[in-house]
Formats: C-alpha cells, structure tokens, sequence
C-alpha cells in the first residue's frame, strides 16, 4: 500500500509556521521592529494603513544587508543571532529563531531593501506567497526599508479572525509605546493612515520617555526605584503611588533583559508588591526593568516570545515583590510646612460633644478655637514620655466610652522628635464625625478617621504576628459558643493557628467550643464577631491560597472591628494622636483594603472648582 506520510512543501510548511508567528497585524511589526532594534538603529519609522490589513512598513537606519544576506534572510531558520545550542541560553538579541521574515512573506507581499553603510548601492527584492518574484539593485539608503501588503492575501480563513482597523491598530499602537520605553535613546515614530499618531525623539533617560508617553500628570505619581540582590539580579523602573489605578493589568509593563513579556510570574510579583493597598479588581501602573543573566532565563518558551521561563521563579518572584514593597513604603507624604507653624488650632466642623471644652453658647454653624480648651486637654497635646500603649489608645480609653464604641489599642510605639508630614498638619477639625480636615502650607488634606487607624491597626498587628507577640487577654468568665457544620470543622482545623490571632478555644462538644482568651486590642464586646468573621474568613480561604495572603485577610478583619468608627465624634488631642501615629507605619495613605485614607487638594485644585482663572 502507498505511503500516507508525505514531506509537506516548503511553501506549506512556512505557512503553518506563520500560523504560530503571525497571528496578527501586530505580530508582523513586533518582529520586524525587534530586528531593527537588533540591527543597532537610532531612527525607526512605522506606517500602518488600515490596521495593518494593508500595509505595513519599517524603516530604520542600522547596519543593513547585502545582497546574499536579504536573499538568505527569507529562508527557514536561518539567522545572524545564534550559531550553536548553547548560544539559546546565552540570548542578548531580540530576535534569533530566523522564522519571522519566511513566514511572514508566506501570508503576504513583501518588499525587503536595504543598504550596508559602506555599500555602493542597496539591493531589493520583492516576495509574493513566499516566493521571489524580483530582485534588482535599488537606490535606497543605509539602513533596511521593508513593506508587508496584503497580509494573509492567500489565507482567507485566517484574514476572517482578524478585528476591526481600530483594534487591529490599537494593539500595534500599544506595542510600539511598550518598546519605546525599553529603548529611549530610540527614535521611533508611528503612523496611521498618513497621520503620526506616535513621534517620541531620542531621550536620553527613561523618564524623559515616560513622560513623552504617559505625559507629566502621570509622571507626577511615578516613584522610581532601583534595587540589586545578592544572587545578582537587578530591577528598576517606576512604580506608580496606590492612587494611580486601571481596571486591566495591561498598565503593567514588564521588561525581562529589555524584552517586554506578559508573564503571570512577574503580574503576580507585582500584585504581591501592592497587596492590601489596591481594591480589588484594581491594577497598578508599573514599569519594570529586570536584568538577569542569559543563562538564568529562557526566551524560547513561546513562539511569539512573548513569555519566559526562569531559572529560579521563585527568587525572581520574591526579589519582583519586596523591590516593589520597599519603593512604596520609602515614598512619603510630603510637604512644605512653614518656617513658623502657628500653634495648632481645632475647629469643630461638626459639634463634637467632649466633656473637657468649655464651649460656651453653641450653634449650628459655630465654631471652637483650641484657645478655649482648658490647660489639662492642652497638656495632653503634648508627647508622652514612654507611654505603655500609644496616644490614641490612652485617650480614647481615658474619656468615657459612647454607645457603640468597640476598640482598644495598644502599642510600643515611641515617637521621634522629627515631625512627619500628618503631625505638621494643621487640625482645621471634623467634618460629620467622620473624617478630619486638615491643612499644610498650599494643601487642603482631608482624613478618613477610620481607614487611617484601620491601617496603623493592620500594620501594627502585622509586626506582632511575625513576631509572635500578639497580646492575648484572658476572659474572667470563659464563654461557650456554638457554630455551624462548615464552621466547626475549620475551627476545629485551625484550633492550633488561633492563638497565633491573640485567641484561645477548646471543643466542649459536637459543634460547641470555649472561648478562654482575646486579642488585647479588641473589645470584650465584639470579640465574639471578629471570631466568627474570622472563622468565616477561615471557610473561604481552603488551603488552595498562599498563607501570607490568608493571614492578611484574617489580620485586616480583626484590625477593622478594633479601630476608630465612621460617625465617631474625637477630640482634638485625639484627632493629633492619630495624626503622629499614621507617621509611624507604612503605607499610611490607603487602608488596608486598598481604599484612600488621604485625599490632597492644592490651592490651584480649589480655585479651579471655583473656575478661578
């Protein structure tokens, strides 16, 4: 019987590889850019017409070809990048499979021309279907010009997966502003059916590209950053401030060895780098710069090179995510503060009741000055010298408790003697019991009381665990509580990680325990709710999530029953209180769901909701 293996044709055979290279209009210019890259060019030029279904075109001024390389640069495999096996561990280009130009001119009509520096004159050849249909020496300049139309002309079914001209381009717009950050000493230019829609000069730093890309408003909430570990690896970049936010990761530009990858390894490094400071949903803007040796990271993983594989993800991931941690937690508020700041005054937006002001005659619309608080509340202003818990704590424990009121907290905080940005605030007062109004020299900055403790509360809470100090009280009357199916069998799972929490139970019988110990931190009287939140949290969780995200989860919700309430009424000792301790952690304009604490208007904000000129 006749053979039913057959040899496929050239020809077919580099239309199945462009089948895997060229997906798109975008995957033509990603290849044909790279190698211009490659090729050492200071100038490139793109033009698209109609998305790229009918034209795509690269210029670039690098070293060019000569006649037998442009002819030998349209067979299979065939590249001036790598030589032996051992050069794929060892990339330093861009390109090296030498699959790009034949698959391409398979699904398309191809010029390729070009001229060496020192050449007499260019060479140019023209393909249609993967086969030469020219070739004739060409009056061009140095460098390499080459065209693409009609891109999958003789593939019908693949032409009818293509998008609209408007999304076919969008992704080509996006790439071409992803490469041009990692090459910023590059010009490149970009236009769409005769019209330039990117043009960025040669810059000679990446901040001066970025902002040409994302403009100065961006820019402004951009914290660079650069960080070396032991084993070598380097990063920098910029980070953007937990405000800056998109609702798609595609803000996330990450660049291995100044390739850029879309890689989940590097999506979640930066996720954890932000974790507790973003909503959900939510993603930050990052640009990342990794450098890695050759050898510790392969490229040749996915056709379109679009992913890579390392060494030792795990290192890569940990180095990613504490670079990125450390980078927010160095950048600070700030602001300018006058040379003499006035004595802080307190007024009351909202009537406060506070057994200790003298308020004299009040109205709807009055308001109190701090000059009329007696000297005891204004000594209590003042820093305390080793205090067992924080300010905070001894204020609001030392008045007496309003209805409904659950927290307690306690700290080995000491204070420093240089103020922080929110202990140099002004007080202005609180607005609707509920958030604290402040200002600096030029700046309006408004407080949300309790997203603000709920953060010092997390952050501190997050110390005492890793340390394992977390202050537990015995109960003088343990209590027996009784819970679901789901619910009895987590507890009983996690009965031994409890105390880790600050609590301590034991099962009494079938679905009933005993509660004997407390976090110190929380009120006797909401215990019982954070314990079953918490132990809800524990049902949700499985064992299917990382550990260090599961006790955030568990820690955010004991610090969220613990501290200071929405529509809670604080004095101005208290509101200053809470003012130094936001300077003592970190991350302390979000709290720890993501959510803002701090909102900052300028002057110039102001007057331009009042259409000053």
């Amino acid at each position: 019987m006749p053979p039913k293996i057959r040899i496929l044709s050239e020809n077919l055979c580099n239309q199945i590889a462009a089948g895997e290279v060229v997906e798109r209009p975008l995957s033509v210019v990603k290849e044909l850019v790279e190698n211009s890259l490659d090729a050492g060019a200071a100038e490139i030029r793109v033009l698209i017409e109609k998305g790229g279904k009918s034209l795509i075109r690269v210029e670039d001024d690098g070293v060019g070809m000569g006649r037998e390389d442009l002819f030998l640069s349209l067979e299979r495999h065939a590249t001036s990048k790598i030589a032996t096996a051992e050069d794929l561990f060892r990339l330093t280009s861009l390109g090296f499979r030498g699959e790009a130009l034949p698959s391409i001119a398979a699904v398309s009509r191809m010029r390729l021309a070009s001229r060496t520096a020192d050449g007499e004159e260019g060479f140019e050849i023209l393909v249609a279907g993967g086969k030469v249909t020219k070739a004739s020496a060409a009056g061009v300049p140095a460098g390499t010009v080459m065209e693409v139309r009609n891109l999958f002309f003789n593939t019908p079914a693949r032409k009818k997966f293509l998008k609209t001209e408007t999304t076919e381009f969008g992704h080509i717009a996006d790439f071409i502003s992803k490469i041009a950050l990692s090459f910023p000493q590059v010009q490149i230019s970009l236009e769409h059916n005769q019209r330039l829609v990117i043009n960025l000069f040669r810059h000679s730093t990446l901040a001066d590209r970025v902002v040409g890309l994302m403009g100065t408003d961006v820019f402004r909430q951009l914290v660079s950053f650069e960080n070396t570990s032991a084993e070598g690896l380097k990063v920098h970049g910029f980070v953007g401030l937990p405000d800056l936010q998109r609702k798609s990761p595609a803000a996330i530009h990450s660049f291995v060895n100044r390739r850029f990858v879309r890689d989940r390894l590097f999506q979640h490094a930066v996720m954890e780098g932000y974790r507790n400071l973003l909503p959900r949903h939510c993603f930050p803007v990052v640009i990342l710069f990794l450098e890695i040796a050759p050898d510790l990271v392969d490229v040749n993983v996915h056709p379109a090179k679009r992913e890579v594989r390392f060494r030792q993800q795990g290192l890569v991931h940990d180095f990613l995510a504490s670079s990125i941690q450390n980078a927010l937690r160095r950048h600070r508020p700030q602001s300018e503060v006058p040379s003499s700041t006035p004595e802080p005054r307190s007024y009351t937006l909202d009537n406060v009741p506070d057994s200790n002001v003298n308020r004299g005659p009040q109205g709807p619309g009055s308001l109190t000055k701090s000059k009329d608080i007696p000297n005891k509340v204004a000594e209590e202003q003042m820093p305390f010298i080793s205090p067992p818990q924080s300010e905070m704590s001894r204020l609001l424990s030392s008045r007496p408790k309003e209805r409904g009121e659950v927290f307690s907290f306690h700290s080995d905080y000491k204070e420093g003697t240089t103020p922080g940005f929110f202990s140099s605030l002004e007080i202005l007062g609180q607005f609707h019991n509920s958030y604290i109004v402040c200002r600096s020299l030029d700046e309006l900055v408004i407080i949300d009381q309790h997203a603000a403790h709920e953060r010092i509360g997390f952050e501190r809470l997050k110390i005492e665990f890793d340390k394992g100090q977390v202050e537990a009280q015995e109960l003088l009357f343990p209590k027996t509580m009784e819970f679901g199916f789901k619910e009895a069998a987590a507890l009983e799972e996690n009965l031994d990680m409890l105390p880790d929490f600050g609590f301590s139970m034991e099962p009494f019988s079938g679905k009933t325990f005993v509660l004997r110990s407390i976090p110190a931190i929380l009120n006797p009287e909401c215990a019982e709710r954070v314990l079953k939140d918490l132990i809800e949290e524990l049902v949700g969780l499985g064992q299917s999530r990382i550990m260090t995200e599961a006790v955030d989860k568990l820690l955010i919700t004991m610090a969220c029953h613990s501290m200071v309430r929405a529509n809670q009424p604080l004095s101005s000792p208290e509101m200053r209180s809470l003012l130094k301790e936001m300077d003592a952690v970190d991350f302390n304009t979000h709290c720890p769901h993501g959510r803002p604490a701090v909102a900052r208007f300028t002057l110039r904000d102001v007057e331009k909701m009042f259409h000053r000129p």
